[in-house]
Parts: C-alpha cells; structure tokens; sequence
C-alpha cells in the first residue's frame, strides 16, 4: 500500500458553486515535493489538513474531522472505465490518492500511518455535492456516485508531519466494530435505518454523524 500522490487545490472562479466568492478549490494537482500535515482547527474556521491546499466553502468542508479526503486509484480506474476518459489523480478533490488500499471499506476509526510520521484517522465517507456534480460535467453525477458507494475517507490528523508521493501507507489500528466508511455513508444518505449501527464506532466517528445517529436513535426511542 503506498501514496501515490499528494494534491493541492488553489481557488478557481466557477460557475457552479455556492460559495459566497464563487470560488473553489475541488480540482487538485500533485505536489512536486513533500506536504505538511497538520490538524486545521473546528469546521467552520480551519479549513484542510494539507499546507498549500485550498478549502474555499468552509460551511461544508475542512475542520478537524474532514481535515484530508483520501480516494483509491483502483476506484478512479473503474470510473474511467465506466465514464470512458480518463481521470488524473486529484480530479475528484481528493488529498490523497492511494494504491492497494480500500480506502471505502476502510472503517471508522481505523489509523494509516504514511510515510515515517504521519498518522491519519478515518472519519467518514464522502457525500456530493453540487460542485463536485459541476466540476464533473456529468448529468446525474450525485445520484451516480451515491449509487455506486465507493465514497473515499475523510480523515483526522493524529499525527502531523510531511508525506509525499512514494510514501509507505501501513494500517497500524483497526477496530473491530466493523463500521466502514461506506456502510457510514449509506447511513446517512439512502438508508438511514442503518444509522443505529454507527455507534458501535462511537467518538471515532465524524462528530456530525455521531450527533446525527444520537438524534436518530433518540426520536425512535421516544
């Protein structure tokens, strides 16, 4: 399991974002060289983990518990099979594109450790948004990539450090509650009576699905 590239976003002037500027970070380009990674701060004020990395809709993206988005080559593959062109890595907004690792099947709470230093923690899957359907250029991009449930990893920082292109990913925690990105994305997308079975990941997971499941559980208690 390896990195095989770190990806920066700067901010782009587009026409299908909310954001108040009108900008966006979303298409990534790989870094030359190594890339600090570092804990951002509360969504709402900080934005990625990665040094030279731009988050612009700070409502919906960055903070602690988004602070990295990691997506598989191997899911990039079969998009352009499926697609019929091809897609560089960085093109779905990802930080991290990976080799050998099932990055959607990752589960909650699991952490990589890349390169010497770094450790990085699963949060959650990643759920589409209206810019990722623009900067696509598909029709029906939301309810395609919905579909297929191959959603990437958000991740925490743990431990800060540099990583680069080349690096070693090695798993060195995996919980045993069997809680997968993907199986948290369902939960909270197209089958929400799946959402009691997230808290067996508990306080690993995104502090918004944490409070999601708590409310959810609560309303079919009471």
């Amino acid at each position: 399991m390896k990195l095989l590239s770190v990806n920066l976003g700067r901010p782009q002037p587009v026409p299908y974002t909310d954001q108040a500027e009108g900008v966006t970070g979303i298409d990534k380009k790989p870094a030359d060289g190594p890339v600090r990674v570092a804990a951002p701060g509360p969504k709402g004020v900080g934005g990625s983990g990665l040094a030279g990395d731009a988050v612009c809709e700070l409502r919906h993206h960055g903070g602690d518990d988004q602070a990295v988005y990691a997506f598989a080559r191997e899911d990039l593959d079969d998009w352009e099979r499926e697609l019929g062109r091809s897609l560089a890595n960085g093109c779905f907004g990802e930080n991290l594109t990976t080799d050998g690792l099932d990055v959607s099947g990752a589960l909650i709470g699991e952490r990589w450790r890349i390169g010497s230093g770094v450790v990085l923690e699963v949060t959650s899957g990643r759920i589409p948004c209206r810019t990722f359907q623009g900067h696509m250029g598909e029709r029906g991009w939301v309810k395609r990539f919905t579909q297929k449930g191959a959603t990437g990893a958000y991740l925490r920082v743990i431990e800060p450090g540099e990583i680069r292109a080349g690096d070693p990913i090695e798993i060195v925690h995996r919980p045993d509650h069997g809680v997968t990105a993907a199986l948290q994305f369902r939960a909270v997308t197209t089958e929400r009576e799946l959402l009691p079975r997230l808290l067996a990941a508990s306080e690993a997971l995104h502090a918004e699905t944490l409070e999601t499941v708590r409310k959810y559980v609560a309303r079919q208690e009471g």
